[in-house]
């Protein structure tokens, strides 16, 4: 049997996805004769009679026979929905909406959501909403592509000026796409489609759109079998007054019963328990409504939304995957669990370690983490804990960058030790995001702390008439013409050999641990006589290691115009005795 198609809305906040919706399910009513449209858990479910009315000519233009039974959207608001409806291999939904703020324009969660669409290869359209705030838009009781044409000139090349600001955008970001009527070949390019959720306009070709996309390219993977074992996703855990703990499932296979063995994944094994009632909202109420009164029924078949009470379901989680035990219980643990543990899996023995608030989230992140070859330890749902947070510690301690939690939907933790960074977000682009800008300062700070281990290059003249002592040790005043002189490094002259140390440096009675360019200070240098190994007026060099100076060529970019200079001036130097010294 073919199921209905499952569609989420997704798209930045206050672009109208939710109002979008509810004027798609408005219309339903409106066209539906007894039964129209049925609503269940999470889900308004508008069977194919329904979408006929609603777009009247429209489907009849696509010339297809049509075989599905309608359409499912997901009522979750948000991306929220696309990533808690997964199964194996993949999400559930077939089809998704991206709804745009015609005036807005793209938007963090845009991206967001085009980037978790494009990680999971989900099919996608546009709905351009709001058309109806364009200065001079009037609502025509007319189908968009009759009413478009009707409008003032003014009006119509600024829908124009949008449409194609979007299809620039969406270039930008990899896809082609066009106003839905202009689309050459809809397996190539993005459907663009003009719609208003206040006045309805363009909810019919929307419809049209989804319903001939889903008939022509679906038909093959919306092949279910409703007699069989139910397979489906936990998208809610929620208190129910006088219910106890109740799970909000999507049932996308097979069929559920009451008093039927289920098996849901569990953080730390399967979770068995039986069906003990099933319920629906009544017919057309608002399922987020706290009053939503809802019916008890016996069975449920794909593909639909319906509210689970089954004792023992407190410790579930959503995301998870269900599966009814069929006639081996065992085999239905090993398939959940297995579906679990792609994700939860340590994937790497170094990388950051990754929290999210369900196991869809989870899995979405995960994805866009390693598109953007970021390594992950450790994944896990829930909040952070004190053990999340020792083993950030160890990761630390072998590599600085790993000692990092990245929390996806959860909240940030307090009192966290001064070596481990989370970094939380309600939306993945901004974790991501915050992730890479961290990184960067890490590395900086990282390269700036090696960078002051290493020995400073400097130039340093002996003053004339400033021999303050010849020997044991000789204490001369110096100019520092370039670089930094520290105490403890070695000075050699311009034929590159090691004559003394700087073993102390003073200004004005002060002792220093060093003196910058243009200085003049007092130096002690061991081990040498002054008119003898050392004269008044010579020039001396920081002799610096092979090996310091690779390193110095490493954060290049931390160092100033003059100590790059001088660094050159001493390999020129020291390549004279040996042609491939610090190359």
């Amino acid at each position: 049997m073919i199921r209905q198609p499952i569609v989420v809305v997704m798209g930045h906040v206050d672009h109208g996805k939710t109002l979008l919706q509810d004027k798609i399910r408005g219309s339903a009513v409106a066209a539906k004769e007894a039964g129209g449209i049925t609503q269940a858990i999470g889900a308004s479910i508008i069977p194919l009679d329904t979408i006929k009315k609603i777009c009247g000519h429209l489907l009849e233009k696509l010339k297809l026979d049509f075989t599905i039974p309608g359409l499912l959207f997901i009522d979750t608001p948000g991306h929220a929905a696309f990533v808690s409806i997964r199964k194996r291999g993949g999400n559930l939904a077939d089809l998704a909406v991206l709804v745009i703020d015609i005036k807005d324009g793209f938007k963090p969660q845009t991206i967001e959501s085009i980037n978790i669409l494009k990680a999971f290869r989900t099919p996608f359209i546009i709905a351009l909403n709001k058309v109806d705030l364009l200065s001079g838009w009037r609502h025509e009781k007319k189908p968009l592509l009759q009413s478009i044409p009707e409008q003032d000139t003014g009006v119509q090349q600024e829908l124009d000026k949008k449409i194609y600001e979007v299809v620039g955008k969406m270039f930008e970001l990899g896809f082609e796409s066009e106003r839905f009527d202009r689309v050459s070949d809809y397996t190539k390019q993005i459907a663009i489609v003009p719609t208003s959720a206040v006045t309805g306009d363009g909810v019919p070709e929307l419809l049209m759109v989804l319903t001939g996309l889903a008939q022509r390219y679906l038909e093959q993977k919306l092949n279910v079998d409703v007699k069989g074992a139910a397979q489906g996703t936990v998208i809610e855990v929620k208190e129910e007054k006088g219910l106890g703990k109740a799970l909000d499932a999507i049932v996308y296979n097979g069929c559920l019963k009451v008093g039927d063995t289920i098996v849901i994944g569990g953080m730390s094994g399967a979770i068995t328990t039986k069906v003990k009632a099933l319920f629906l909202p009544a017919p057309l109420s608002e399922m987020r409504e706290k009053r939503t009164k809802f019916k008890s029924v016996k069975e449920v078949s794909a593909a639909t939304g319906v509210k689970i009470v089954a004792p023992g379901a407190e410790d579930v989680v959503s995301g998870m995957p269900m599966r009814g035990a069929g006639n081996d219980l065992e085999a239905a643990k090993d398939a959940v669990q297995k579906e679990v543990k792609e994700v939860l899996l340590e994937t790497t023995q170094e990388g950051v370690i990754i929290k999210a608030d369900n196991l869809g989230s989870l899995e979405a992140l995960s994805v866009l983490l390693k598109e953007k070859g970021i390594q992950i330890q450790k994944a896990g749902i829930g909040e952070i804990t004190k053990r999340d947070i020792s083993d950030a510690e160890a990761n630390y301690k072998n590599n600085p960058l790993n000692g990092i939690i990245l929390g996806f939907n959860i909240p940030l933790p307090e009192g966290l030790p001064p070596q481990v960074k989370a970094i939380t977000h309600p939306v993945i682009y901004k974790v991501i995001e915050d992730y890479e800008a961290w990184i960067d300062e890490t590395k900086r700070q990282m390269e700036m702390s090696a960078l002051g281990l290493l020995i400073k290059p400097c130039k340093i003249q002996l003053l004339k008439g400033y021999v303050f002592r010849q020997s044991n040790p000789a204490v001369v005043g110096v100019e520092v013409m370039q670089g930094t002189l520290t105490t403890n490094i070695q000075l050699m002259n311009r034929d590159c050999k090691i004559l003394t140390a700087v073993k102390g440096i003073q200004q004005e009675q002060e002792n220093l641990a060093s003196a910058e360019k243009g200085k003049q200070v007092a130096v002690s240098m061991p081990d040498v006589v002054v008119g003898r190994q050392v004269k008044e007026g010579d020039v001396l060099y920081s002799h610096i290691p092979e090996d310091d100076f690779k390193k110095f060529k490493e954060y290049k970019q931390y160092l100033t115009a003059d100590e790059k200079d001088l660094l050159k001036e001493i390999a020129e130097m020291m390549r004279r005795n040996n042609p491939v010294w610090g190359v």
